[in-house]
């Protein structure tokens, strides 16, 4: 006959096998809490990125409205404009 000390032995050592697989493999487990620091490494890097280029448009914009230079340079380069006394000359190859 099995002793009570190796029966309670048995059923602490279930009781321990049970909450490992609940602590690994079940939802909000340790599988999950990897898989969320992945897309929280990932999302912080875009987050990085996106930022950075805020700051560059930003920057733009306070350029473009302090600077006459800044503007008079966008609207020769982008929209192709002339000063009203100036010739436009285009060299093709």
């Amino acid at each position: 006959m099995i002793s009570r000390m190796t029966l309670f032995a048995f059923l602490l050592f279930g009781i321990l096998l049970f909450l490992q697989y609940r602590l690994w493999f079940e939802h909000g487990g340790i599988r999950d809490m990897v898989a969320l620091k992945q897309t929280l490494a990932h999302q912080t890097a875009e987050n990085d990125k996106l930022r950075k280029r805020n700051d560059e448009l930003l920057f733009q914009i306070e350029r473009l409205k302090n600077s006459e230079d800044a503007t008079e340079g966008r609207a020769r380069n982008e929209l192709g404009m002339i000063r009203k006394d100036e010739k436009f000359y285009q060299i093709v190859k």
